[in-house]
């Protein structure tokens, strides 16, 4: 196939990537800022995008952040692109500190008390959950008797805790991306608007020149 890869990466690789994508989350950054320059909406519209896009990284909704941002975004009348980029301030390097604030406000609002509960840390709910699921799963298939205690353990401490308390942190970091974004795309469509009308004048001066030399005497 004519789009196929010729060198097939390995697993190991695939994995390092996904925490250190080629270049750096700095390289990845400044195309993310790239895209958005160039997206041919209005400031405040693609800025409602961004925050669409920021605010969705602080759910719990691993695997579908692209397609909440996208339907948040087209509620909030944003620009669907910039809301699946800003999706991107949720990343390797930023979803422990971003699970941490929401597990810690969702507890503070719901009023749990971490130490009250005797369940084993978060690492092992997520274990226990997952494989509860697995076995659930197995006996579904084979017709024996499934026990969903540890996903119950899970929605009620972990997931519930931060899909309520990620609200608060994602919309003061929504706005903040909101209110930083607008006056950069701003002064970058200026600044782009200013260098086409200094093209298209030099291209005017040229045509007239060009028709000038060309006349008959």
């Amino acid at each position: 196939m004519v789009f196929k890869r010729r060198d097939r990466r390995p697993l190991w690789r695939i994995v390092l990537e996904f925490f250190w994508p080629k270049g750096g989350w700095a390289r990845a950054a400044k195309y993310v800022q790239h895209r958005l320059h160039r997206l041919p909406d209005p400031p405040e519209r693609i800025a409602r995008g961004v925050f669409a896009g920021v605010f969705t990284t602080f759910t719990p909704f691993y695997g579908g952040h692209f397609f909440i941002a996208a339907t948040l975004a087209l509620i909030l009348r944003g620009n669907v692109i910039a809301a699946l980029l800003g999706t991107f301030f949720g990343n390797p390097l930023t979803y422990v500190p971003i699970a941490i604030v929401s597990l810690k406000t969702g507890d503070w609002l719901l009023g749990i008390d971490r130490h009250a509960t005797d369940h084993g840390t978060i690492l092992h709910k997520f274990t226990y959950a997952g494989r509860d699921l697995w076995d659930n799963l197995l006996g579904w298939l084979w017709g024996t008797q499934t026990d969903w205690t540890n996903l119950l353990i899970f929605f009620r401490e972990v997931f519930y805790p931060y899909m309520i308390g990620g609200i608060l942190p994602g919309i003061v970091a929504g706005l903040v991306a909101y209110y930083l974004t607008v006056p950069v795309i701003r002064a970058y469509q200026n600044r782009r608007k200013g260098a086409l009308k200094v093209k298209l004048a030099a291209l005017k001066k040229k045509q007239k020149r060009a028709d000038g030399g060309s006349a008959p005497d």
